[in-house]
């Protein structure tokens, strides 16, 4: 079994292997640059398990920044009945896209 983590960031807690491309909250690093998140819940190499309260001492994830993109568009529309107010807003929430480099 190869070596993953249960990394928290932006409130979410997400599941990583080396390797692996995924979709985050927006991390204030430059496209290219490395970061290292210390918000680990839970590390394995395969055969042990570590799991943090809350989080593990010690242990980190090292990602490569890859771009930043944003989200599909959540409506919210609010309405009082026989009023005739109505209200829509959207929000698009910015992510950056990464590489798992490292679990440590």
């Amino acid at each position: 079994m190869d070596a993953y983590a249960v990394l928290e960031t932006g409130g979410k807690q997400t599941l990583v292997r080396v390797g692996d491309k995924i979709e985050i909250e927006k991390l204030s690093v430059e496209v290219g640059q490395d970061a290292v998140l210390n918000t680990v819940c839970a590390v394995s190499d395969g055969t042990t398990l570590k799991v943090g309260a809350p989080y593990v001492e010690g242990a980190s994830v090292t990602l490569t920044v890859d771009g930043v993109k944003r989200g599909k568009k959540v409506l919210n529309f609010k309405a009082k009945r026989r009023k005739g107010d109505r209200r829509l807003v959207g929000h698009r929430q910015s992510l950056t896209v990464a590489t798992v480099k490292a679990i440590a």
